[in-house]
């Protein structure tokens, strides 16, 4: 029998094994016009030369931060948060991603995520289970190209699936989401950015964002600045905003 003022300790959720690498408490920047705490998600299947989340990429590496601390944080900030952003690495590598989501969404918090497309299927099943309100995706080429940026056969085709599931799913009232490209100095991603813009565009997605790889948090190997470089984004990001967005944004390094 219970004794009388004893707390009965919480069981334990399948949330609880989400690997999550870091929490950012309050970011103005994860999901564009929210407030948002930021979940980082250990492990990504990609291998991308300018991520600048380089030690999150290993899937062994055990988490840093437990999903009770996370949890913890959403309850103390219930009317000061907008939402909770899941982000990576590859969030939706872990199968805890979707009970960690639906315990924010029964907080009363909308969920974000953001992906790169390595996993269309589960993102498709993410979205048509109505746990997700927004998504960042990344489309970081043209198809072709696709292997030479994130080091992977097939990726180029994973994540422009994702592209086209996203659109599906915004036409039938699903959740609202923004497609982002990266580019680096001298490499295929500046090369593919104007026509990467079009094809997106031609796909149905109506919200992007081109934006200069930075170095903090990368391998060091490439350079991120050459002359010339910040004027040469910028006429990028003239020619992809002149395609008609209803909301195109340019984020400098």
């Amino acid at each position: 029998m219970r004794e009388a003022g004893e707390v009965r300790p919480r069981p334990a959720s399948p949330a609880d094994s989400l690997q999550i690498a870091g929490l950012v408490p309050l970011s103005t920047v994860d999901w564009p016009d929210r407030l948002v705490a930021t979940v980082f998600c250990q492990g990504c299947p990609w291998n991308c030369f300018y991520c600048h989340n380089q030690a999150l990429i290993p899937t062994r590496t055990p988490g840093a931060v437990a999903w009770a601390e996370v949890r913890e944080l959403l309850e103390r900030r219930r009317g000061l948060l907008d939402g909770v952003v899941f982000t990576g690495g590859e969030a939706l590598r872990q199968d805890a991603l979707a009970d960690a989501a639906a315990e924010a969404r029964a907080m009363g918090f909308s969920v974000g995520l953001h992906t790169a497309g390595a996993y269309p299927r589960r993102l498709a099943d993410l979205v048509a289970s109505g746990l997700i309100d927004w998504v960042g995706l990344d489309i970081k080429a043209l198809p072709e190209h696709y292997e030479i940026v994130v080091g992977r056969p097939g990726s180029g085709e994973k994540a422009w699936s994702c592209l086209e599931a996203l659109v599906a799913a915004r036409a039938a009232g699903g959740p609202e989401f923004e497609v982002r490209t990266t580019v680096v100095p001298g490499d295929v991603t500046a090369d593919d950015a104007v026509e990467v813009g079009q094809r997106v565009h031609d796909a149905g997605a109506r919200v992007y964002a081109l934006q200069q790889a930075r170095s903090e948090g990368t391998s060091g190997d490439f350079d991120v600045v050459a002359p010339g470089w910040d004027a040469q984004c910028e006429r990028m990001a003239e020619r992809i905003k002149d395609l008609g967005w209803d909301r195109f944004t340019y984020r400098p390094a």
